[in-house]
């Protein structure tokens, strides 16, 4: 079985590359205000970014690459000439983190977790580039143009220091890969720590935010751009929850743990995003996070 599985990612990848599998409908290039001063920005890649703009300079959220931070920077551009201040990673996967040079040359200031920075010290990506400002512990706060940004740290979810932005002023945040709305687990779930993911949901709908923008987002078209908001979070946890609850059924069944997979099925969700393609991989991985205990995992005193 894991012989096939892993075969069919790897034609996957081959055939349609990363950004086709993490999107199958790439919605067009977009910037919108969601709140005074503050923008969403969709690159037409799959990936999702966000700017403030203040009277003394702009903060962006997720570089993402070269060619979306290029088009990024011509986004902000057509808003406003204040100067870059600062560019704000969310976490340590090259997919997200590349892209800084970009605004270090525009004259702003990369920002990234220690535990981030640490590991793209030790695995530079082709087009990740040592941040400027390196912060640690649970909370930072960065100011702009009068404007404060919190930077909370919220565990080992995924990857490695993992940041939710929050502009409490304005009652918008940042969450990169943590919320997905309207579309299953990612694939096989690589480098998630499911239970550190439930706490840290939890923890984000305790975070005064009304709207925020989601790095990933299977949202319609004509509303994608208006950013996700606590009702996505909420609805990622349930599905969580009901993953693990429909395996836990199977088992009371008597169904083997071979069979479980290819029997699961919830309805419910059938109309999000590669619910045919990914909701088995799904199942794979949370029994085996059941079975084997989680990954990543770090003891309490470093992660």
């Amino acid at each position: 079985m894991f012989k096939k599985l892993r075969t069919a990612m790897t034609a996957t990848f081959l055939a349609i590359g990363w950004a086709g599998l993490v999107q199958a409908e790439t919605p067009a290039q977009y910037t919108q205000e969601i709140a005074p001063g503050v923008y969403s920005y969709g690159g037409g890649n799959g990936y999702h970014s966000m700017f403030l703009v203040t009277d003394d300079g702009v903060a962006v959220f997720e570089t993402v690459n070269t060619d979306h931070s290029t088009k990024l920077l011509e986004a902000i551009r057509s808003v406003t000439d204040q100067p870059i201040r600062y560019a704000l990673h969310s976490h340590n996967h090259w997919d997200h983190a590349g892209g800084g040079k970009v605004f270090q040359d525009a004259g702003g200031q990369t920002v990234m977790h220690t535990l981030a920075a640490e590991w793209l010290a030790a695995h530079p990506g082709r087009e990740t580039s040592p941040p400027d400002i390196v912060w640690e512990g649970n909370l930072r706060e960065i100011e702009v143009g009068g404007v404060e940004i919190e930077l909370h740290y919220l565990g080992l979810n995924h990857g490695l220091g993992m940041t939710v932005f929050l502009i409490p002023e304005k009652r918008v945040a940042y969450i990169a890969d943590l919320v997905t709305p309207n579309r299953v687990m990612f694939t096989i779930v690589p480098d998630f720590n499911i239970g550190e993911w439930e706490r840290t949901l939890k923890e984000v709908l305790e975070l005064n935010f009304d709207v925020a923008v989601c790095s990933h987002n299977e949202l319609p078209a004509d509303i994608v751009a208006s950013g996700c908001t606590k009702g996505h979070v909420e609805e990622n946890l349930q599905f969580i929850a009901d993953l693990r609850n429909a395996i836990f059924a199977e088992f009371k069944k008597g169904t083997g743990a071979f069979e479980i997979p290819a029997a699961i099925e919830l309805p419910q969700y059938a109309h999000w995003a590669h619910y045919d393609d990914w909701l088995e991989m799904n199942v794979w991985r949370m029994m085996l996070d059941l079975f084997m205990g989680p990954y990543p995992w770090l003891p309490d005193s470093q992660g």
